[in-house]
This record gives C-alpha cells, structure tokens and sequence, in this order.
C-alpha cells in the first residue's frame, strides 16, 4: 500500500481525500513531494519541456500516446466520466473535446469490491485487512483510454514501453498537483493543480500490473528524489529506451504498509514521507488492450504508439 490519498469528486469542488492507492475508489489524484534539502524550483519544469503531459479538468493527468489518444488512470477519470459538461482536457495550452472514455474492462466491477475493502479499513484486526489488500491488489487494473474527437497535430506523442525490463530503472514522474517534502509530506489543503514538477525515483518491482517505488532519503536518494502526492494521479512515469523518454508507468498512488494502516486509524497518518513505497499502472502489462482498443480508431494503432525495447 503506498499511501493513503482522499476521495476526490472533483478537485476542488467536493470532499478530496480518501485513503492510499485505495483511493482508486473514488478519483483523487496526488502530486510530487520533493526532498527538504533540495530547492523546489529544481523540481519544476516547463508545460513546454514535455507537451504530451495531459491536464484533466481541476486535476488529475494523462499522457498523449497517439494522435487521438490519451492514457491516464481509471479513478483519475471518474468524474470525468460521470458529469459530461467536463469532456475535455487541455494539451500544450488548448482545450480538447474528448469523445469517449474506456476504462479497462473489468475496472468498475473490481472498484466496487475496492470500496468495499476501504470502508473495512479502520475496523478488525490490522494485519489481516493488509493481507485482503496485498491479495486485492494483483486484479486492480487502474487503466483508462481517452479518445479525443479530434487528432492532435502540435504535439508529438509519446511511445509507451513494451518490454520486461523496468526494475532498477530510475524512472521521471511529473505531476502539477500537491506538493511537500519527505518531513513534512503533503498537506491535505495544499493545491491539486499548481506548477508541473517533475522528480526521479528508482523502479524496486516490476510485476503484474504495477510497478512499484519507495521515497528513499539520506544516501540512498536520487538528487531529485521525489514522489506524487494529491492532483497528480494518472501522470507519467518515463524511463530511457534506447536513448528516448519512453512511458512506462502511470501515477496510481501509495501502496500502503502495515503501518500506514496503524497510523490511519490512530490519525498520525501522512502521505509523501521518507520510506514510504508507491505504486504506477505497468503500462507494458496492458500493451495490447492498448492495441485493440486504439485499432478501432482508422488511421490510429500500434505504429502511433510502438515503445522502444531495452
């Protein structure tokens, strides 16, 4: 379990927070925290430096991976999908109609169950809802397609990665949502939208549908170690292929430990500090739905999104 987030609606105009990846259940999202020893102004980046980064409506990311096609979360989109006036997303500074969403297939059945499982969270004995949840996490597929009704011509999209090889890779993670550092955390009133960040981490675990990190400090930091934190949900995870930035994981949210549980029922719970493990969708695990689902678009398929190999 990485983290412990809220149940966001909607950035912003509803209740935000709810607890870990977990929070998958509603749609939250979080944002880069940073080391304290560390400037924050090393952190930020320019929109410009990387324009396939995708803003959803309030908060929340996604990664342009074809002409018409966005990647991003599945709880990232939630509210998205259940209020239509927020169909759109902005790419490099404009707005973008978006025609449809596709959840992974069994998305929605499995996020009730998840719910279900949160709500049981501060009740019972402690190690044993940790159990249901490791158990759990192996059939939660946090992952959407956007299609947008119109191809994007300003901006070139990223390949996403199809091979084996993540662990031990650093990977960037950007995100324009919470902020804080690897003391402090993040704050729970802090912004879900403010300037884009990127950080480093090292890839731990590569396996299944995720892939997994933890916010190292002291020696063992990368010099711009860093984590998401609420507001940069669906946001890019980019390794180097072959000497491009390639996509590899999507920002889904902290894999929680037993502590974490034993500090969320006691109150003491903070997201985004040292030693805490955070989870990404392993883009590579869903390559071919990816495919399938793409193909259905003429003129758009496996060649507007080929991933480079290790």
């Amino acid at each position: 379990m990485k983290g412990i987030l809220r149940l966001v609606m909607a950035p912003r105009i509803a209740p935000r927070c709810v607890i870990f990846l977990i929070i998958l259940v509603a749609n939250s999202a979080h944002a880069i925290v940073t080391r304290h020893d560390v400037a924050d102004s090393r952190y930020r980046v320019p929109y410009e430096s990387i324009p396939a980064v995708v803003d959803l409506p309030f908060e929340g990311h996604g990664t342009l991976i074809a002409t018409r096609w966005v990647v991003t979360a599945a709880h990232a989109v939630a509210y998205m999908r259940s209020h239509t006036d927020y169909l759109y997303v902005t790419i490099n500074g404009k707005r973008r109609e978006v025609s449809r969403i596709i959840p992974y297939p069994d998305y929605d059945a499995f996020n009730a169950t998840w719910k279900k499982l949160f709500e049981q969270m501060k009740s019972g004995d402690a190690e044993a809802w940790k159990k249901r949840y490791d158990e759990a996490m192996p059939s939660m597929h946090d992952i959407a397609l956007i299609e947008l009704k119109s191809p994007v011509g300003d901006v070139q999209p990223i390949a996403f990665y199809r091979g084996s090889a993540e662990a031990d890779q650093v990977t960037e993670i950007y995100g324009a949502g919470a902020t804080g550092t690897d003391i402090s955390g993040a704050s729970d009133g802090a912004a879900h939208r403010g300037p884009l960040r990127r950080a480093e981490n090292r890839i731990i675990s590569a396996r299944g549908p995720w892939l997994r990190y933890v916010f190292d400090c002291g020696d063992a930091a990368l010099p711009l170690e860093g984590v998401i934190g609420g507001g940069d949900s669906g946001g890019p995870n980019l390794i180097k292929v072959n000497g491009s930035w390639t996509l590899a994981g999507i920002n889904h949210g902290l894999d929680g430990s037993l502590e974490d549980v034993l500090n969320t029922r006691s109150g003491k719970f903070r997201q985004g500090v040292c030693g805490q493990t955070f989870a990404s969708t392993r883009v590579s695990f869903y390559a071919h739905w990816i495919d399938e689902v793409t193909r259905e678009t003429p003129g758009v398929g496996r060649e507007n999104s080929r991933g480079g190999t290790p």
